[in-house]
């Protein structure tokens, strides 16, 4: 694949990869080590004007080398310390580019206490160029000389480009995505806020997430095995459930941690995505407000006010979150059964109400010791109703199951017919009433020892969600009897608890260990009742689960080269009883599953940063998929008369051993990050149909461990700035893979192993047009391209959206207007010939038009809590050691 690399006039966005320059030991080492938190700078330049970059086209990697760094054994070097002219806060990721004349010789990256180093530099004049996004470039003449080798420039303060507005929470007009050693961290700003009303509308714009139409569910490089976090931590609630309850303009950032280190749990063979929610630390009092309504079908409001008070030693800060609407859905199947061809028609309209409220506090009780606690209240009611009609294409003519001889027409009032006619039209209504609570209570204490960079963290986390289900169904194809309705009643507790304990401590300047324990304890109690007529059923579960785990990881950089080792060793036990209890004692069951899993999870990084403009990055962890509740509950989850869902309680743990590799190119003109990864997977978990041994008639859907699997996949992301009124970021993947399962030959009936290989390629384009200072025009387009699973072909899906800002009240308000799907072409077509022809397609409120309108207010100046997981809410670190 040939690949165009062109980039923006600023390196914006670097990496955190390009701090692994070496420091040389001089007699300014104690200026280098004065470093000052870079927290506040990140605030800042969110309330700054942005300049946002842009790039991705294709390139050849020929060019990888093209410019390379001045040779080796120079005896120069130029360091020095880069700051913010106005808070005199310390930048990182800034540029700093070394010239002779117009040429750039080499560069660095500065560090997050904005220190930086260039050495091996010849002993001549040069131009010292220091650049960020939303700076003015700043440029010195320096010379090199036999008496001065090592020139320390001292401090260089760079001036914003545009006036900062005090106080406030800045959201940035355009999002952006910062590559670091681990993970992509994407910086949500209006135009994704506005692409949707909830987490899950946001995320199915970002580069490598998709989010089926449907069912919602979340996948992450073509892979539906992934852990979501919210502010770092787990959630009770199913992540295709919680991803609907998160209104889009509370979020912050969201991480795609695609090979997590040992500090992280091991689940999710994608990796993790994490979603982080505002949280303001400015001095004084200061908030935004972000309200919008999407018009589809029907109007959908979707709300945030964030706010915060910093006094003294103590800030108070809250986020409110709120979502109101009617999703409507409708979708057809068409069916060539032979002699049961059919048309199937599904409508749905659900209405749903969302409450989040976070709220913390953070007490900085001294220089080296702070406290910090917050809570997130979630509460979701949602009433829904529905139908589902099959009107068979031949129904003249219909026989008694167990005895075909007899012909029809058949007495629809007849009891003895009711349930048994192979040939009729159907229609089943529903109406669904749904409660989900959950509750998060989190403290994190951290003392700073007196050595620079050595602190001890302790974090405790509990959360405690209670679902409520209560559906009615009803048949009406026939005059309606007692057995007619049907009621399921669902009432499920979950309490999760999580304590981690981690200790940093820099060995040196060039090495850093880690070291950690941490703790998980869940459990969950389930009763699930199914009432129909005099038909009663109780599926009674518990389920417990414990985790011990302690971890380790040590990093060294060494020259152009660093790496971490690390390790996380896990202790795995559950214990779940299942039961069955019925009106008929015949019928009752009841079974123990246990379990008990002592694992080591390895995990590695290397990265070679070739100059300034280079560098490449290669990482390995072990991940597991730990079979859920829903997977190995032998209790049937629905049943019909041909068909009944059950899990296996044999199943084991999926392990999957993965491996990346990343390249990362920077020019005067933007960045772009390119990898490949590939996935060895043991023992992996898939769908299986068999025969029921109590029924002949009947087929049992579930679950089993199927023999070792391979997945590759490519993908692309970067950022390109045109012209200063254009800008583009692009994103490309492509994912090989091997779906395996059990299927029905059309033939004889039978059911057999069955595997297909599938090729999936997506890509996403977003267009930023920047008028004048105040209005910026959006052009969006997607393409997610066909998919295919054992029994039907998923068709290609794509859409175009196109908005607008517009900055008012001296840019402290900006309105925003966005058209969703403007061609309305989105939906879920498939077409299938196992075990005989479907096709159809299903919709949903695509074609919208969102208009919102965001608001800053406050007076307090800019100073962030001094502690930088904190500030960005990465409760589990980065990741990298520097």
């Amino acid at each position: 694949m040939s690949l165009l690399f062109v980039s923006y006039e600023m390196v914006t966005v670097a990496p955190k990869i390009f701090l692994m320059k070496r420091i040389q030991s001089n007699n300014h080492q104690s200026t280098r080590n004065a470093a000052e938190p870079f927290g506040a700078h990140r605030k800042k330049i969110k309330s700054m004007k942005l300049k946002l970059f842009i790039v991705c086209l294709l390139g050849s990697i020929s060019s990888t080398f093209a410019q390379a760094p001045a040779a080796a054994g120079n005896p120069g070097s130029v360091s020095g310390k880069i700051v913010d002219k106005t808070t005199k806060e310390p930048i990182g990721y800034a540029s700093v580019s070394i010239k002779d004349g117009a040429k750039v010789v080499t560069g660095a990256i500065s560090q997050e206490n904005g220190n930086f180093n260039i050495p091996n530099l010849e002993l001549k004049s040069y131009t010292l160029e220091v650049q960020f996004i939303g700076y003015k470039t700043y440029t010195k003449a320096i010379v090199l000389s036999t008496s001065d080798k090592s020139l320390n420039v001292g401090t260089i303060a760079i001036e914003s480009e545009a006036t900062q507005l005090e106080g406030v929470n800045i959201v940035a007009e355009r999002s952006n995505i910062v590559q670091k050693i681990d993970r992509k961290v994407v910086n949500v700003g209006k135009d994704l806020v506005a692409s949707g009303t909830t987490a899950s509308d946001i995320l199915n714009n970002v580069p490598t997430v998709s989010v089926d139409p449907q069912t919602k569910e979340l996948s992450l490089r073509g892979n539906s095995n992934v852990r979501v976090l919210i502010d770092g931590k787990p959630s009770n609630v199913d992540a295709a459930q919680l991803l609907q309850q998160i209104p889009s303009a509370s979020i912050k950032q969201i991480e795609l941690i695609t090979n997590p280190s040992a500090k992280y749990n091991p689940e999710g063979m994608s990796g993790i995505i994490n979603i982080i929610l505002h949280k303001n630390a400015n001095q004084g009092f200061n908030g935004s407000l972000n309200t919008g309504v999407t018009f589809g079908i029907t109007p959908k409001t979707n709300s945030a006010l964030n706010m915060n008070y910093k006094v003294g030693k103590v800030n108070f800060y809250t986020n409110y979150g709120y979502n109101h609407g009617i999703n409507a859905n409708h979708g057809d199947v068409t069916s060539e059964n032979p002699t049961r061809e059919s048309f199937q028609e599904f409508k749905f309209r659900n209405l749903n109400n969302s409450h989040l409220l976070k709220f913390g506090m953070d007490f900085y009780i001294n220089e080296k010791n702070t406290i910090s606690a917050y809570t997130n209240q979630n509460i979701t009611h949602s009433d829904g109703f529905g139908s589902t009609t099959v009107d068979y294409f031949d129904n003249t003519s219909v026989f008694l199951d167990d005895n075909p001889n007899v012909p029809g027409p058949v007495d629809p009032l007849d009891p003895a017919t009711y349930f048994t006619r192979t040939n009729r039209d159907t229609q089943q209504l529903f109406r669904n009433e749904n409660e989900n609570k959950n509750q998060t209570y989190d403290m994190v204490f951290k003392h700073d020892f007196a050595k620079k960079g050595e602190n001890l963290e302790f974090q405790a986390n509990f959360s405690k969600t209670k679902n409520n289900e209560n559906t009615d169904y009803i048949d009406t194809q026939y005059t309606p009897t007692e057995d007619s309705y049907r009621t399921n009643l669902i009432d499920t507790k979950t309490n999760y608890t999580q304590l981690n304990l981690d200790y940093v401590n820099p060995l040196s300047e060039t090495s850093k260990i880690e070291v950690g324990a941490e703790t998980r304890l869940q459990k969950t109690d389930s009763n699930f009742d199914n009432v129909s007529g005099t038909y009663f059923a109780a599926n009674n579960f518990d389920f417990k689960r414990d985790i011990h785990a302690v971890y380790t990881n040590y990093g060294k950089q060494w020259n152009k080269w660093s790496a971490q080792l690390g390790v996380r060793v896990e202790a795995y036990k559950i214990e779940a009883n299942f039961e069955t209890l019925s009106t008929n004692p015949a019928d009752d069951k009841s079974q123990t599953v246990t379990d008990d899993i002592f694992t080591a999870y390895p995990s590695a990084f290397l990265t070679y940063t070739v100059n300034e403009k280079n560098s490449f990055n290669f990482n390995y962890s072990r991940r597991v998929d730990r079979p859920s509740i829903g997977q190995i509950n032998p209790i049937r989850e629905w049943t019909t008369p041909t068909m009944e869902s059950r899990g296996n309680p044999d199943l084991v743990p999926q392990f999957t051993n993965s491996f990346e590799i990343n390249y990362t190119r920077n020019t005067k003109l933007g960045s772009v990050t390119t990898g490949v990864f590939y996935r060895r997977i043991n023992d992996e978990i898939s769908r299986v149909v068999f025969n029921d041994p109590n029924d002949e008639n009947r087929k049992i859907l579930s679950f089993d461990n199927f023999n070792d699997n391979n997945a590759y996949g490519v993908e692309a992301s970067g950022n390109l700035k045109f012209t200063k009124w254009w800008a583009v970021n692009a994103s490309a993947d492509a994912y090989f893979k091997t779906v395996r399962g059990t299927v029905q030959n059309a033939t004889t009936d039978e059911f057999e192993n069955a595997e297909v290989d599938v090729t999936t390629f997506n890509t996403r384009l977003n267009n930023t047009f920047t008028l004048n200072k105040n209005l910026r025009v959006q052009l969006f387009g997607m393409y997610r391209g066909r998919d295919l699973s054992l029994q039907f072909e998923r068709k290609p899906m794509y859409k175009a959206d196109l908005g607008m800002t517009y900055n008012v009240m001296k840019g402290k308000g900006t309105i925003t207007i966005r058209s969703n799907d403007i061609f309305n072409t989105m939906r879920f077509a498939f077409d299938g010939d196992i075990p005989y022809r479907q096709h159809g397609a299903f919709y949903w409120e695509s074609q919208t038009l969102y208009v919102g309108f965001n608001l800053m207010f406050g007076g307090g100046k800019n100073r962030e809590l001094q502690r930088k997981q904190r500030d960005t809410n990465e409760t589990q670190g980065s990741g990298g050691m520097f």
